[in-house]
């Protein structure tokens, strides 16, 4: 996939974009993403899932040089195949995201990628990891992308601890939605990925089933009376 999902440089200085989250909820993660890839001014995807997986519950959101992001996922994938059949058992989290960090940080002058890791595991239940330049965090939930810029005010106002998975996926698909509605680099349809102990489940909403905001709202001009 040649073009660009994300807001970091490239080479060819390129402006990039696109709008990627993830939440922690009790028992499992919500992960989401907009669709649009570019390259410049112009669209090149419409309709791209960003949300790849990494291993049977473990996802990642990709952001970045769509090349870039999708080979370090692939990479990871694969590694973490090798690692489930090593230690018999499934892998956890933190392990994903270690290999996406160690990935980003060795090559991170070469590379042009950011992914979010959330998922679900036996010891630690559900988790989601900021993994930017090679860096690792846990957090209860993270926003990437040029869309992030501007719903950080949203997602720190509504974010509240010990969420719902409905509530969760409800907040994703808002903080998404907004995010299409301001950044003009992100758009299409918004892709989910709700993971748990049971298993994944995967949802993509179309343009006309995202919630409405005022600004996408008709309002009526007002009446005046004539004198």
């Amino acid at each position: 996939m040649q073009g660009s999902i994300s807001d970091h440089g490239t080479s060819k200085g390129l402006k990039m974009g696109t709008t990627i989250i993830a939440i922690e909820f009790d028992g499992g993660v919500v992960l989401g993403s907009d669709s649009r890839v570019s390259a410049g001014a112009s669209v090149v995807n419409r309709v791209m899932n960003k949300l790849s997986p990494l291993h049977d519950k473990i996802y990642c959101a990709l952001s970045g040089s769509a090349a870039d992001a999708q080979t370090i996922a692939e990479i990871v994938n694969y590694q973490l195949d090798v690692h489930s059949v090593e230690v018999g058992e499934d892998p956890l989290v933190r392990s994903a995201a270690t290999l996406v960090k160690n990935i980003s940080y060795k090559y991170k002058e070469e590379l042009s990628a950011h992914l979010i890791v959330g998922g679900w595991d036996k010891k630690e239940g559900g988790q989601v990891f900021a993994t930017l330049n090679g860096l690792i965090t846990r957090q209860p939930f993270a926003v990437g992308g040029s869309g992030s810029s501007y719903i950080y005010g949203f997602v720190d106002a509504e974010y509240r601890r010990r969420m719902t998975r409905q509530e969760c996926q409800e907040f994703v698909i808002n903080s998404l939605t907004l995010a299409m509605n301001r950044d003009g680099s992100s758009g299409g349809v918004a892709y989910l990925v709700t993971i748990d102990s049971e298993g994944v489940e995967e949802k993509c909403v179309l343009g006309n089933e995202l919630p409405r905001f005022y600004d996408r709202d008709v309002v009526e001009p007002a009446k005046t009376e004539k004198v």
